[in-house]
């Protein structure tokens, strides 16, 4: 039994913002702005809301962001199954990236030059890992770098 304390009120309309929020739910190179678009759908209780909110709890790559997801939809009251982290790579083929950057680089550049260059190259890729790697990220980057071999 659910205590009355414990319930929350939601809106039962969309948000204003809808349309924006619906855009940052599906912006793969920024998953602060996707956490923020569940915070802000989480205050709404509607099938358009619940749906989006189901899709991320069971799609995101960040993990923060599907718990998020689905703590909204527990606080609303929908069954919220247990979805799995991806296994393996976040992102197909990251490996294969991580190749092609450092073969668009100078043959003495750093590590720092390999991060800043992934970022501009592949920024879906380094806010991904980022966000659910956190404080591990850099030193995944840098074991993968000092890894990935090219013929140059």
């Amino acid at each position: 039994m659910i205590r009355r304390e414990n319930m929350k009120n939601f809106k039962q309309e969309l948000p204003e913002n809808f349309n924006e929020l619906k855009k940052s739910i599906n912006r793969t190179a920024n998953w602060e702005e996707r956490l923020q678009a569940v915070k802000e759908l989480s205050a709404y209780k509607t099938d358009e809301t619940i749906k989006m909110l189901q899709y991320t709890a069971k799609a995101d790559l960040v993990t923060k962001v599907r718990e998020a997801a689905a703590k909204a939809l527990k606080a609303m009251g929908e069954n919220v199954p247990a979805y799995e982290a991806p296994k393996g790579d976040l992102i197909k083929d990251v490996k294969k990236v991580f190749v092609r950057v450092k073969k668009s680089l100078p043959a003495d550049h750093t590590v720092e030059d390999f991060k800043v260059k992934l970022g501009k190259m592949r920024s879906d890729i380094y806010n991904t890992y980022e966000g659910e790697m956190g404080t591990k990220f850099d030193a995944w980057v840098e074991e993968l770098w000092a890894k990935t071999a090219t013929r140059k």
